[in-house]
């Protein structure tokens, strides 16, 4: 189609640029003719009547006109056509319109006959009429059939280019229209090789791009499909097999309620699992809104502390708390919840009779909250993991002090809800630092209520 389209251009403006040439030149010999028609009338009126064949004699031998004089019974008084190639035939009509006073510009009906002119004159009160054409001899039509093989060749030689050059064109959109139905049936691996630096080249490099997000997030999409799996399926095997157990064993007790125990808490589990999917879920699709008021922040990181107070104190952990008072506008319980979830990962990692300290430091226009901790330390080559859905450095550790790996995750979503950011500081065996950075009023790009 695009190739039909250019080829059908460059005839369309072969034609309209031969038509114009053609027409433009019609007009520029026929003003000349005019001019030089006027000159041999006058030559003639002073010829006239002696000397008037030797002037025809020598307009003759000089054959670059066709000349015919009538008289004004319509009669040919002289004319040079006897050794023309092409006669010049005069019908009636035209005839007489030029005897009459009138100017003829155009063709007796044939090619070479385009270019006549009839003038009218008149001598002694007599009327004549003089038609005039050029002739066209060999060299001439020699140079309009070089002119013709020209445009003929440039129209020839240039659709043949872009015949060639739309395949260069072409060739890589197909490509990319394959790739594309190859991607929209789930196979994100698809690369597409370019060297071009034009519009092609970038949209094949944009393509390329697009794949390989595409191709990341498929791969993010199998694993939290596979760790959701998993996290479910561990209790659930856990509370199937001691359920079995319960029905075919015969036990005391204390036996069967520390069975009990242990199916009620892979059911405490398995339902907090759920909770923090739901929750997730929400805020990573945007389906939770934050419930903007303005409350005291240092007063809610002093009753999440509080508590908190069974984990810290059971661990007999030093918790030290230094807190700036600060009114900040934002959602208060999903702050509630990300200081929870951060204080919780700090009691979680931090070894009997360790450290934790909590500090809130306001600016003028946003709020920064410490968590530290003197635990375990996370590797730096893990630390642009931790907030990604259900990862965990240690899984042995994880297992034994609890949690699903969706925390953090939960943290840092609620953190981009308010416009704020999240760093980690952390070095192995001397703890991490968790420091939040928010604003004290919500901006506008990020307040969807």
């Amino acid at each position: 189609m695009f190739v039909a389209s250019v080829m059908a251009s460059v005839f369309l403006s072969f034609f309209m640029t031969h038509f114009l040439f053609s027409h433009k030149l019609r007009s520029y010999v026929q003003d000349n003719l005019v001019v030089s028609g006027k000159t041999i009338i006058e030559s003639y009126k002073n010829s006239y009547p002696n000397h008037l064949d030797t002037l025809m004699g020598g307009i003759t031998a000089l054959p670059i006109f066709t000349i015919i004089v009538y008289d004004e019974q319509g009669r040919p008084l002289h004319e040079t056509d006897k050794v023309a190639k092409h006669k010049l035939i005069v019908d009636e009509e035209n005839l007489r319109s030029v005897l009459n006073g009138g100017v003829f510009r155009g063709g007796m009906g044939k090619e070479y006959d385009r270019l006549v002119v009839g003038l009218p004159f008149q001598i002694e009160g007599h009327a004549y009429a003089l038609f005039i054409k050029p002739e066209t001899n060999d060299v001439a039509t020699l140079a309009v059939g070089y002119f013709r093989m020209q445009l003929f060749l440039v129209v020839f030689i240039g659709t043949l280019l872009v015949i060639v050059t739309s395949r260069y064109i072409v060739r890589p959109l197909k490509h990319l229209t394959l790739a594309t139905r190859n991607m929209a049936k789930g196979d994100f691996s698809i690369r597409l090789a370019t060297k071009s630096r034009d519009e092609i080249g970038e949209l094949t490099a944009s393509f390329n791009q697009m794949a390989q997000e595409l191709d990341s997030l498929e791969r993010v999409r199998r694993q939290f499909v596979s760790d959701v799996s998993h996290e479910i399926q561990s209790p659930l095997t856990s509370i199937k097999g001691f359920t079995m157990a319960l029905k075919q064993k015969k036990m005391d007790e204390e036996s069967r309620l520390r069975l009990l125990t242990i199916i009620e808490e892979e059911s405490d589990r398995l339902s907090r699992l759920t909770q923090d999917l739901l929750k997730l879920s929400a805020l990573e699709h945007d389906q939770i809104q934050p419930n903007m008021s303005q409350y005291r922040l240092d007063e809610q990181l002093k009753d999440v502390m509080i508590a908190s107070e069974p984990l810290w104190s059971n661990k007999n952990i030093q918790l030290n708390l230094d807190l700036e008072p600060v009114v900040i506008s934002a959602d208060e319980d999903k702050l509630s919840q990300l200081w929870t979830n951060l204080l919780s990962n700090a009691i979680k990692f931090t070894e009997p009779g360790g450290m934790i300290s909590i500090n809130l430091i306001a600016s003028q226009h946003s709020v920064t909250v410490s968590v530290a901790d003197s635990g375990v330390g996370i590797p730096e080559e893990e630390l642009h993991h931790i907030f990604k859905p259900f990862y965990k450095i240690d899984q042995a550790r994880v297992r034994a002090v609890g949690g699903n790996g969706i925390g953090l995750s939960i943290v840092k979503r609620i953190i981009e809800l308010h416009g704020g950011e999240i760093r980690v500081e952390s070095a192995v065996g001397k703890g991490t630092t968790m420091n939040v950075m928010l604003p004290l009023v919500l901006p506008n790009k990020y307040n969807k209520v």
